[in-house]
């Protein structure tokens, strides 16, 4: 059954990501495929492919969630998995674990499925399309200089429910609703 293709997320100020440009150009590998800064974003929950006749009652559920806003920083430079680099991303320190449970909550009510890696915050700046062992040396050695990068601090205030369109010049984003915190 195809759906909407939907994902919980709290947005960057645009500030932030303003700063994400200058940090990708030295990290980029051949292999790497960059996140578009003006798309970066901290992923709460992938929802999947939504029923159109669902997203209505995903709205309402995720209304209902009820955390206080919080400070959030963005720092230090990682990779999922390690030695294969597959993901390149940002760090991020703040505690996001009321909003990650309740998130969770609202949508294990509607039937979706709870993470069962648990919810490590961090935003992806790059995917390694065909992860190979010179590609994660390169990677490994490059973010090894920018493990400590510190882009500030924000606060997250909203989250939003977001509709994500696979094109072959990447994704694109639509805000289907925003939720204040």
């Amino acid at each position: 059954m195809t759906g909407i293709r939907c994902f919980v997320a709290v947005d960057l100020p645009e500030e932030m990501r303003e700063k994400v440009g200058p940090l990708q150009s030295k990290i980029a590998t051949e292999g790497l495929r960059l996140v578009r800064p003006e798309l970066v974003h901290v992923t709460i929950k992938f929802l999947g492919d939504v029923p159109a006749e669902k997203v209505e009652r995903v709205k309402k559920a995720l209304a209902a969630v009820r955390a206080a806003p919080f400070t959030a920083r963005l720092v230090g430079l990682g990779a999922f998995p390690g030695r294969s680099v597959r993901v390149v991303w940002l760090g991020l320190e703040g505690d996001f674990s009321q909003l990650s449970a309740e998130v969770e909550a609202a949508t294990k009510s509607l039937g979706f499925p709870p993470e069962e890696r648990g919810f490590t915050p961090h935003v992806t700046i790059g995917r390694v399309g065909r992860p190979n062992a010179g590609t994660s040396r390169e990677l490994l050695a490059k973010i090894g200089l920018q493990s400590t990068v510190d882009l500030g601090s924000f606060t997250v205030e909203e989250f939003y429910l977001k509709k994500s369109t696979l094109t072959p010049g990447g994704p694109i984003y639509e805000d289907l609703a925003e939720f204040p915190l």
